[in-house]
């Protein structure tokens, strides 16, 4: 489910996707996918392509969290957990420095 969350977000022009394997470092999910997006409509048609690929996959969508105008979408699948920032909103927070110790699986830049 994971590597078809980056394909698609790949696919829908996100930036600087990040998929870390947190599997030895937190047992609240199995990876993270940090991808950056250009706008609040491009942040809000990858959550919209992202929710719906895995509602047709029979994956259900736990919680979601912030919303496109500000700069940040979390999207809970249980296993795999999806941020989706603004440029500015991934450097405040900086998930990649704050999960270092979680394994880097994939970079697409």
């Amino acid at each position: 489910m994971a590597r078809t969350v980056v394909d698609l977000a790949s696919e829908n022009l996100a930036e600087d996707i990040v998929m870390l394997d947190l599997r030895q470092v937190a047992t609240f999910a199995d990876y993270f996918i940090i991808m950056s997006a250009g706008s609040a409509r491009q942040i809000e048609a990858l959550e919209e392509d992202i929710t719906k690929a895995l509602k047709v996959a029979n994956v259900n969508r736990f919680h979601r969290e912030g919303t496109p105008h500000s700069g940040w979408v979390l999207l809970d699948f249980s296993d795999v957990v999806i941020h989706i920032f603004s440029p500015e909103e991934r450097e405040y927070y900086a998930l990649e420095r704050l999960w270092s110790r979680a394994p880097q699986v994939v970079r697409i830049l």
